[in-house]
């Protein structure tokens, strides 16, 4: 597997016609955004060439490569407001592997590796990232590259007819 990351930095169409798929995949959308209901956890959303400038604006944002292949992408921000301990110089990330060929691959550890590299270039000090309590995968990853808990919001997604958990973790650079 020849995995490489290169950084967005205009909207494209082939991207946005991926970051559309993703954010529609039943698969995949109870892990990426949080839902208060099943009617919300169905809806389907479109990403414009406008609504991905956006983003560029206050989000660093890497896509994901196997080989040639667009699998995934991976973002952070910097001090966004929905972190649960608000110190400065705090990275938020995501990751989203929107290609199921490539899941199950080690793509999760790689794309952290170069994110934490990324956001130390940044000269910033801290991650902070949350992962629905159901997501064991991805909470297993985390702990294993160093992650700790530092807090839960209950009833924050919802999943499988019930409510779940956000486990927020921090890392120290």
């Amino acid at each position: 597997m020849n995995a490489h990351f290169c950084k967005v930095t205009e909207p494209a169409i082939d991207v946005i016609e991926a970051l559309n798929r993703w954010e529609n995949d039943a698969a995949i959308v109870p892990l990426t955004r949080p839902h208060k209901t099943r009617a919300e956890l169905e809806v389907k959303k479109l990403i414009t060439a406008e609504d991905l400038s956006q983003r560029l604006e206050f989000h660093h944002m890497y896509l994901i490569h196997i080989d040639d292949h667009l699998v995934g992408e991976m973002n952070f921000m910097v001090d966004p407001p929905h972190l649960l301990n608000k110190e400065p110089g705090t990275a938020w990330i995501g990751i989203t592997i929107g290609e199921p060929e490539g899941r199950g691959k080690g793509l999760g550890y790689l794309a952290l590796e170069f994110l934490e590299d990324e956001i130390k270039r940044q000269g910033l000090t801290r991650i902070e990232l949350g992962v629905f309590e159901f997501n064991k995968q991805a909470h297993h990853l985390y702990k294993k590259l160093g992650y700790k808990e530092i807090g839960r919001i209950s009833d924050f997604t919802y999943f499988q007819d019930k409510m779940w958990a956000d486990i927020r973790m921090e890392k120290y650079l």
